[in-house]
């Protein structure tokens, strides 16, 4: 199998360094739009064809397998199977949840919540608009109103007027207003696993404006010296996500495929460098240079 081309020499060299020790890289994956297309009712999302087999691929090979999400953890867990994939680990709620082995970890609720979710119906009432509550977050859904974008603009300066009197943060999404504590997103969660797990690179996907913390993250620990790839499941609601990533793909189905293609390409590295010999055309391998010819 063949991936899909990397754009940019930083991802470029964030792949070879997956590729080189997968066992000590961490993969990062965000659910919703990333691993699971997107459907009208939230309670309804699941993995794609391939998703689960894709993601026990994925544990074999490397180090640490997380998805990054903004669902609460045990749901996932639970409705989405990752219960029954040892080696994945859950960061839920923006990291605010960790979800391990059976074992779930969570934050206490922002002090301002309360309030929040006793309000938030009457404001939302008359714009078709739905609101999902996570426990540690509220999030409001407008993809279901006759007219989502209108819906979800009409919505956005009352909805965020109401969280921050109440001293939370509101973050625009796929025609969704998710209402969450400061200093929650997938960039702090995913450089919070990075440092419990000293991963020497790192590779995380999404599809929404939501993960573009993490992309900056990964970008940041490039910086630092850290290695990373940045994978964007593509969607025309989310323009700004594939223009940031070093590698594309055609949403769910193309992350699942591309996950397969890794993992493969992990396999036949990894035969390779048993084998002690240079694969021609491999871009991550080149035949040592021979020596001069005696005179």
């Amino acid at each position: 199998m063949t991936l899909p081309p990397v754009r940019t020499s930083a991802g470029a060299a964030g792949l070879t360094a997956l590729l080189a020790d997968p066992r000590n890289a961490l993969v990062g994956l965000d659910f919703d739009g990333t691993l699971s297309p997107i459907v009208a009712d939230p309670a309804a999302a699941r993995l794609a064809a391939g998703g689960a087999a894709a993601l026990a691929g994925l544990t074999r090979c490397f180090g640490h397998v997380a998805v990054v999400t903004g669902r609460p953890a045990g749901w996932l867990a639970r409705v989405a199977g990752i219960a029954n994939l040892p080696g994945v680990q859950i960061a839920g709620q923006y990291g605010a949840q960790r979800w391990a082995a059976g074992i779930l970890h969570e934050q206490e609720p922002a002090p301002g919540l309360p309030a929040v979710r006793t309000a938030l119906p009457a404001l939302v009432a008359g714009y078709d608009a739905v609101v999902e509550d996570k426990g540690l977050s509220l999030v409001v859904h407008t993809r279901r109103a006759g007219d989502p974008r209108a819906a979800l603009a009409a919505l956005s300066g009352p909805v965020r007027a109401l969280a921050i009197e109440h001293g939370l943060q509101v973050h625009p999404g796929r025609y969704v207003l998710e209402i969450r504590a400061p200093g929650l997103d997938k960039g702090t969660a995913l450089r919070s696993l990075m440092a419990e797990t000293g991963a020497q690179s790192v590779l995380f996907a999404g599809d929404d404006v939501g993960d573009l913390p993490a992309f900056a993250a990964v970008e940041g620990l490039r910086a630092g010296g850290i290695a990373g790839l940045t994978v964007c499941s593509a969607s025309a609601e989310a323009p700004a996500v594939a223009q940031r990533a070093d590698l594309v793909v055609d949403g769910p189905a193309g992350v699942v495929a591309f996950l397969v293609a890794l993992v493969a390409l992990v396999a036949l590295v990894a035969v390779v460098d048993a084998a002690g010999q240079a694969v021609s055309g491999d871009p991550l391998r080149r035949p040592p240079a021979m020596p001069p010819e005696p005179h």
